[in-house]
């Protein structure tokens, strides 16, 4: 099946935003062959639109209003047409879910999430967090899946769902300090009263890196089930793909667990030569 010019051109707009704001997965997705690296692109560049509405400064009623107007784009897609809409990234998207089969739901359940942000949502169990984490995470693994391919659709969609979980909850251990300042709070409330904190970052240190401790143990197990997802994936270059990019989340966790204070005072991060080194070794992997 032949591109467009009009859909090529989409699709590098939408790899350009991937290059210049996907600070960890460009390093997984440009691993992958020409179609599923555009697909890809296409699909993370709603995503980074939607986040941004939620992360942005707008008054809360503006940001729930232009997420609005973000799943009315997403009907149109899954309606197969796109009634006008000339964005580049619906244009691609389109493109994609032909290609692909996307589950355009998923963007609904990540609109679904990022409202849960604006809302100023707070979490009392990890039940309740492992929702949000499904709305905001899991969701894009099963879009992940779906480009990849897999020898199992269903258990590989419950498994993006878990790796999915496994690595928001990396990102909210990294984010703990800057969300906090922003006044979010992720960690369920019922482990902040079993450490006897009354945040992630107030309190005597002992009983914070308690808490990072438990929470980074956590994060491991939802890492050991959402691996599972490697083997069922159709062709070397996706396996690649996901392991480089679990790979550098799976670091940033190791960093925390070697100092669980540190998401105190800082926010973890990894170089691009360290990311690099990942997809390289990423990609020997997946073809051995």
């Amino acid at each position: 099946m032949s591109v467009s010019a009009a859909v090529s051109e989409a699709y590098r707009t939408c790899e350009e935003t991937t290059r210049r704001e996907a600070a960890n997965f460009f390093y997984g997705i440009r691993l992958l062959p020409a179609d599923k690296r555009r697909a890809m692109s296409a699909a993370y560049a709603l995503a980074r639109r939607i986040d941004d509405i939620g992360d942005g400064d707008l008054p809360a009623e503006e940001k729930l209003a232009a997420l609005r107007h973000a799943r009315d784009g997403v009907a149109h897609l899954r309606s197969g047409v796109l009634n006008g809409h000339t964005d580049a990234i619906l244009v691609a998207l389109a493109d994609a879910q032909e290609r692909f089969a996307l589950p355009t739901e998923a963007f609904d359940e990540l609109i679904d999430g990022v409202e849960l942000d604006v809302r100023g949502a707070t979490y009392e169990t990890f039940a309740d967090l492992h929702h949000y984490c499904i709305c905001v995470a899991g969701s894009i693994g099963r879009l992940c899946v779906a480009i990849f391919g897999s020898s199992d659709p269903v258990r590989a969609a419950a498994l993006a769902d878990d790796l999915g979980v496994a690595m928001q909850l990396t990102n909210i251990l990294r984010d703990v300090r800057e969300d906090r300042a922003n006044g979010r709070v992720y960690l369920p409330a019922e482990d902040l009263r079993r450490f006897d904190l009354p945040d992630p970052v107030t309190g005597p240190p002992e009983r914070i890196a308690g808490l990072v401790r438990f929470e980074a143990g956590r994060n491991r197990e939802w890492f050991a089930r959402g691996m599972q997802l490697v083997p069922l994936l159709t062709d070397a270059r996706s396996k690649a793909c996901l392991l480089a990019m679990t790979g550098i989340y799976r670091r940033i966790l190791t960093r925390i667990e070697a100092d669980p204070v540190v998401v105190t005072r800082e926010r973890l991060s990894l170089s691009a030569w360290e990311k690099a080194r990942v997809a390289a070794v990423s990609l020997a992997r997946s073809t051995t």
